[in-house]
Order: structure tokens, then C-alpha cells, then sequence
């Protein structure tokens, strides 16, 4: 997958998140081992968004292992940290954008 399309996966995934009532905080926060892809705000939930598109024959939620998962923990507890957020909970979650159109969200993913 190119550059191009990762941005344009991740412009869907915010546009769908806007449509569900989510709040963009930032995109594509890196810290050097780890990017976060969507930051958002629902309700009082802060929500860190890892973005997969792809072909809906295998699908790209399959790619987001433990590793990549512990990655996303670790940079989302440094954002936290530094730019200390108002928050009740938060989560991790996974948006799913497909090649035939559709969109898969998958709230509260991993342990964390």
C-alpha cells in the first residue's frame, strides 16, 4: 500500500468518525517507534485509531498483531502524558476501509 493510500484510507476513517459524532483531535502523531494514525474524542472517551484499508478477501484488520498493538499502547500513553488530555476512559480502536466501499469499526481492541 502506498503513502497516498494510507492518507486516503485514514481521510475516510475521519469522515466517518465525524459522522458518528467523533471529534478529531489530531492525525498521524508520530513518536519514532510508534505513529498513531486518528486521535479522537467521543463523548468523554479518548480514542486512539489505528487505520487499515485494503481488499475485503483478506482482510486488513488481520495485519495488527500483538506488536504493533503494544506500539500503539506506548505511544498513546506518551500522548497522553505530554499533552494531558480531559478524558473519563479511553480505548483503542480499529477502522477497516475496504476496497469495495465499506467500512468496519472496531471499538476497544487489545488489553489496554
Amino acid at each position: 500500500m502506498s503513502r497516498n493510500a494510507g492518507r486516503e484510507y485514514e481521510g475516510i476513517a475521519c469522515l466517518y468518525l465525524k459522522a458518528k459524532g467523533f471529534d478529531i483531535l489530531e492525525r498521524n502523531v508520530n513518536y519514532g517507534f510508534a505513529e498513531i494514525d486518528i486521535i479522537a474524542k467521543f463523548k468523554k472517551t479518548l480514542v486512539f485509531v489505528e487505520v487499515k484499508g485494503g481488499n475485503p478477501d483478506f482482510p486488513p484488520r488481520l495485519r495488527i498483531n500483538r506488536k504493533k498493538l503494544k506500539k500503539i499502547e506506548m505511544a498513546a500513553n506518551r500522548y497522553i502524558s505530554s499533552k494531558e488530555p480531559a478524558f473519563d476512559s479511553c480505548r483503542i480502536d480499529v477502522i477497516e476501509v475496504l476496497s469495495n466501499g465499506r467500512i468496519n469499526h472496531i471499538d476497544g481492541v487489545g488489553g489496554w
